[in-house]
């Protein structure tokens, strides 16, 4: 049975942008999801990733960053970017039922929900849609100074053909943070997890990570 949709708005400082959250009976923990640079909150790859976890027991979050609530095309500054998040993980801690809150995010919205825990956010992990380590082409411009000072579980869903992640040099970075830090290869995914070859709905690529971030949370979540 699906899990309904509610639209909901949430205050960003004089402002507000939107959310669609979803509570099965019964969750195990929330997980707020963010959407990347170039893509809003409705993408169909975000709507099969959380309808998908919401068949697995986790309530869902998603929401739209202020830029692309104006209309803008330009991604916030992250001062702006971190303030939503901070926004929408009280948004859902206050309609849990003490459930543990993660936060996730596909490109940008990842490393930006990484950026705020970096700052204080409070999150019980985070779970990363391919996290955009450095620009394509660029592998010497790491995005990764603020990541090795977060302890708490971290998941990187990560396509080994995705340009802004080279392999190596990923790898590295998740040894460096340490046992907190999970990586988990997609075998010919690019940056939105797309195969060569393939032919599957981007609704059905978000849902194919649903059951990887639903068990890496029930493992990192108090028994």
């Amino acid at each position: 049975m699906t899990v309904p949709e509610l639209p909901v708005t949430i205050a960003v400082g004089e402002s507000s942008v939107s959310g669609l959250y979803a509570r099965p009976a019964q969750p195990a923990a929330t997980l707020v999801v963010a959407h990347g640079a170039g893509a809003g909150m409705e993408h169909p790859f975000l709507a099969g990733l959380t309808r998908a976890l919401n068949q697995l027991a986790i309530a869902t979050l998603r929401f739209n960053f202020p830029y692309r609530e104006a209309g803008r095309k330009f991604p916030d500054r992250p001062p702006a970017a971190v303030a939503a998040w901070r926004a929408a993980m009280s948004e859902a801690a206050a309609r849990s039922g003490g459930e543990p809150v993660w936060a996730a995010g596909k490109s940008f919205g990842g490393r930006m929900a990484s950026m705020a825990v970096a700052e204080g956010m409070p999150a019980a992990g985070l779970v990363y849609l391919g996290y955009p380590l450095h620009p394509p082409g660029k592998p010497e411009k790491l995005r990764d100074e603020h990541l090795y000072g977060l302890t708490l579980p971290m998941l990187f869903l990560q396509g080994t053909r995705d340009p802004f992640a080279t392999p190596e040099l990923l790898e590295a970075v998740v040894a460096r943070i340490g046992p907190s830090a999970t990586l988990e290869w997609r075998d010919g995914g690019g940056h939105t997890f797309d195969v060569a070859g393939t032919r599957r709905s981007t609704e059905e690529v978000g849902a194919s990570l649903a059951g990887s971030a639903a068990a890496f949370i029930a493992a990192h979540s108090p028994a």
